[in-house]
């Protein structure tokens, strides 16, 4: 990655950084390793306030450069610190919420003279407004994953199942560059690429915090597909994350086996409504909450309130930020302040699961811009029959 753009990111966690007297971060996890760094590695960034950045790498062993040193353990990165003329910082930053207890001391114990603070929601917030070129990364990204999205009818046959037929999408999708990693900030959320709910499945509900759930094949990994066989009068949700650049873009699309009821279509088009109602309102200085009631009232209003995000268990939110990883900051949610900021990039989610036909709904990726949103996943947004 060019090194420009590596310099706006580092250069926007150093604000916040500086806003709270923290001296220097060192930066170990992949994901803020590749924010910081462009690519995954095993080692550490050493970003100080006032100085360029140094990178410590175990592996691979290739890599050189004026501020790239060989380590075996972290420990040596105090002694060449030293050996380079750089103070020892008074404040540290390490990724509280990310690194394992063991690897966090080991880190905190190498500054024994040092205050040591949590930067994981520091540096979630820096990663939360994109740069010029992320949003670009999220526009070929929503390209390629429309263009597999597009090609879903074509690998329908008649007596599939649901985990048959998420197979084909999965495999158009690597076609098209997919990286196949899905990745969650924390440990309470997994999934295989996405999921693709039909039926009553659709409403199953599951330990993981999506929009939706599903039984999953087997208690391992409980979300997502469960063997469901394709039957008409059903419908088929979509929704895999289209990782094709190390940026998780989302979208969910809907299809059905022959034709659905009246209320199904009905409820899909209250979906369409409320995200384009949600579309016209969402611009920078709007609050999250305002949105998310926004959806709440209207589809209050059109009679489907008991069956919004799930029906047992319903998901509290009707958006998320996405990024690096498919759940970052803004939520669309109640109680949240937040205001969106231009460069902010998010999935809008309404969605309706209908007892004996499946869900419904929409969703896409949103990039804020200075006047308003733009949409990034481009590709029909009505019900398709296979």
């Amino acid at each position: 990655m060019l090194l420009p753009e590596l310099i706006v990111r580092r250069d926007k966690i150093r604000s916040l950084m500086a806003q709270q007297n923290i001296d220097a971060a060192i930066i170990t996890c992949n994901v803020n390793l590749l924010y910081t760094y462009g690519q995954v590695v095993s080692g550490y960034l050493y970003l100080p306030l006032h100085a360029p950045a140094r990178l410590f790498v175990k592996r691979p062993n290739t890599l050189i450069g004026e501020h790239v040193h060989a380590v075996r353990k972290p420990e040596q990165i105090i002694e060449l610190l030293k050996e380079n003329g750089l103070p020892m910082p008074q404040t540290i930053m390490l990724e509280g919420d990310e690194l394992p207890y063991t690897e966090y001391m080991r880190l905190a114990g190498m500054f024994p003279e040092a205050t040591v603070v949590n930067g994981t929601p520091l540096i979630r917030q820096a990663r939360s407004v994109k740069t010029e070129m992320e949003v670009i990364m999220f526009r070929r990204a929503a390209a390629a994953h429309a263009k597999a999205y597009q090609q879903i009818p074509s690998v329908y046959r008649e007596g599939m199942t649901d985990m048959e037929l998420s197979i084909e999408i999965e495999r158009l999708m690597r076609l098209q560059g997919c990286l196949g990693i899905f990745r969650v900030f924390g440990q309470s959320m997994e999934i295989f690429m996405g999921s693709v709910l039909t039926g009553d499945n659709a409403a199953t509900p599951s330990p993981y915090d999506f929009a939706l759930g599903g039984q999953g094949i087997d208690p391992a990994l409980p979300g997502g597909v469960n063997g469901t066989l394709l039957s008409k009068g059903q419908s088929v949700m979509v929704d895999l994350g289209g990782n094709f650049n190390g940026y998780m873009c989302d979208m969910s699309r809907v299809f059905s086996v022959g034709k659905l009821t009246d209320e199904a279509y009905a409820a899909h088009q209250v979906c369409l409504d409320i995200q384009e109602e949600v579309a016209n309102m969402a611009k920078p200085g709007v609050v999250c909450e305002d949105l998310y009631n926004k959806a709440i009232d209207m589809v209050t209003k059109a009679g489907f309130a008991d069956n919004f995000m799930g029906i047992d268990q319903k998901a509290k939110f009707i958006g998320h930020g996405i990024g690096l990883e498919i759940n970052e900051a803004p939520v669309l949610a109640p109680r949240v302040k937040q205001e969106l900021e231009p460069g902010m990039v998010f999935a809008l989610e309404p969605k309706i699961v209908l007892p004996g036909v499946g869900p419904v709904g929409i969703e896409n990726s949103w990039a804020v811009t200075a006047e308003g949103i733009e949409k990034l996943t481009l590709c029909n947004e009505e019900i398709i029959e296979f």
